[in-house]
C-alpha cells in the first residue's frame, strides 16, 4: 500500500505515524505533506527517514497513492480534496469539512463499516472524537432496542485543542501554583484548576458547534433520524483522553445485565464496571490506549426506559488516528479494490 499523510507535523499526523506502525499496517511507500512552514521536516518511520513535502496544487504528488489520511484542518481538506483524490486515492479525512455531506460516508468501523464502500467523491469522513467514543458504546444498546434520546455531558481534555493547548495547561498549572497570573492563549479562559463549559464557538441556538456535531453525526453514523442528542461539552484540566457521562432512553425497557453482556461482546469496547471495588475507567489511566472504555452502567432513575453510564477514550487515538487507520484496515479486508 502507498500511503500519504497530510498534516504530518500535527498532533494527529504524528499519532497516525505511531498507529500505522503499532497496527503493522502494510506500507510500501509513505509520503508526508504539510504546510510551507513544516515542509523539509524529517520524520523516521520503520527505520526510514521521510522528508515532509509542501502541499501544493496541480502536482502529481498523489499519483500512485492508495490511501491518504488528511488531518490539517477543514479549510485545507476542502482546498486540496480534488488534488488528493484526482488519481484515485481514497481520502480519509479527519476534519469537519465533509462530515455532513450526503455523498461522503461518516464511518466508525465498529458501528457502520459498510458505509465506507459508498464514496462517490473518494472521501470518507472521520467523525468528531466525542461522537466516535459515544457511538461505539451506543451501538450494542441500539441492537437491543432503538434509541430515542441521548443526553451527554463531555469532559474534554486539553489535547483536543492540540499540542500547544496541552503545553498551555502545563504552563498554567505551574503559574497558578507559583501564585502568578496564568497565560491564556489557546483557551477562552484559564483551564488549570478550572472547567470551561465551552468547546468550539456558539451557534444560533446557544449550543456550540462541538455539541451540534454530536447531534448530527450520531444520526448519520447510526442511520437514525429518530435519535435526539443533547450535549453539554466541557473542557477540563486533563492532558489527554476525553470522558463522557451519557444518559440513554430506549423504546423498550432494557435490563442492565443484558446491556452489560452486549457491551462485553461489542468490538472496540471494554467494560470496566465494578463500582463496589472502585473499578471504572478514568482518563489518566487510559491515555495512549486503543479501546473505548465504559463503566458506571446503571438504570436511569429519572426515565423508565433509561440507562446511564460513563465512557472514556483517548481522543487522539480512537477519536482520530486509530479510527482512521481502522477504516483503512477494513477497506483492505473488504473493499474489492484493495482485498487480496
Amino acid at each position: 500500500m502507498n500511503i500519504a499523510i497530510v498534516g504530518a507535523s500535527g498532533a494527529v499526523g504524528q499519532e497516525l505515524l505511531r498507529v500505522l506502525d503499532e497496527q503493522q499496517f502494510p506500507v510500501d511507500e509513505l509520503r508526508l505533506f504539510g504546510s510551507k512552514r513544516s515542509a523539509g521536516s524529517v520524520y523516521t518511520f520503520r527505520g526510514r527517514e521521510i522528508v515532509v513535502r509542501e502541499l501544493r496544487h496541480d502536482t502529481d504528488d498523489f499519483l500512485g497513492i492508495d490511501i491518504a489520511f488528511t488531518s490539517a484542518g477543514a479549510g485545507t481538506s476542502r482546498e486540496y480534496a480534488a488534488d488528493i483524490t484526482r488519481h484515485g486515492a481514497v481520502m480519509i479525512d479527519n476534519s469537519s469539512a465533509f462530515r455532513m455531506d450526503a455523498d461522503v460516508p461518516l464511518v466508525v468501523p465498529e458501528v457502520n463499516a459498510d458505509d465506507a464502500l459508498e464514496r462517490p467523491r473518494g472521501i470518507i469522513g472521520n467523525p468528531n472524537c466525542t461522537t466516535i467514543q459515544m457511538v461505539v458504546a451506543l451501538k450494542p444498546i441500539q441492537e437491543l432496542s432503538p434509541i430515542k434520546r441521548v443526553h451527554v455531558a463531555t469532559y474534554q481534555a486539553a489535547s483536543g485543542a492540540g499540542a500547544a493547548a496541552m503545553e498551555e495547561l502545563r504552563v498554567q498549572t505551574s503559574q497558578v501554583l507559583r501564585g502568578e497570573e496564568p497565560t491564556v492563549e489557546k483557551f477562552s479562559a484559564q483551564l488549570a484548576f478550572n472547567l470551561i463549559p465551552q468547546v468550539d464557538v456558539f451557534t444560533e441556538n446557544d449550543y456550540t458547534k462541538e455539541e451540534m456535531k454530536m447531534f448530527h453525526e450520531t444520526r448519520k453514523i447510526m442511520h437514525s433520524s429518530e435519535i435526539c442528542v443533547s450535549a453539554m461539552c466541557v473542557r477540563v484540566p486533563v492532558l489527554r483522553s476525553h470522558s463522557e457521562a451519557v444518559w440513554v432512553e430506549t423504546e423498550q425497557p432494557l435490563e442492565v445485565k443484558a446491556v452489560r453482556e452486549a457491551m462485553e461482546k461489542a468490538p472496540g469496547l471494554v467494560v470496566m464496571d465494578d463500582p463496589a471495588n472502585k473499578v471504572y475507567p478514568m482518563p489518566g489511566d487510559k491515555a495512549g490506549t486503543d479501546p473505548v472504555y465504559v463503566g458506571r452502567l446503571r438504570k436511569d432513575l429519572a426515565t423508565p426506559n433509561g440507562l446511564t453510564f460513563w465512557v472514556v477514550g483517548d481522543q487522539i487515538k480512537k477519536g482520530a488516528a486509530l479510527n482512521a487507520v481502522q477504516i483503512a484496515q477494513w477497506l483492505l479486508a473488504n473493499d474489492p479494490r484493495f482485498a487480496k
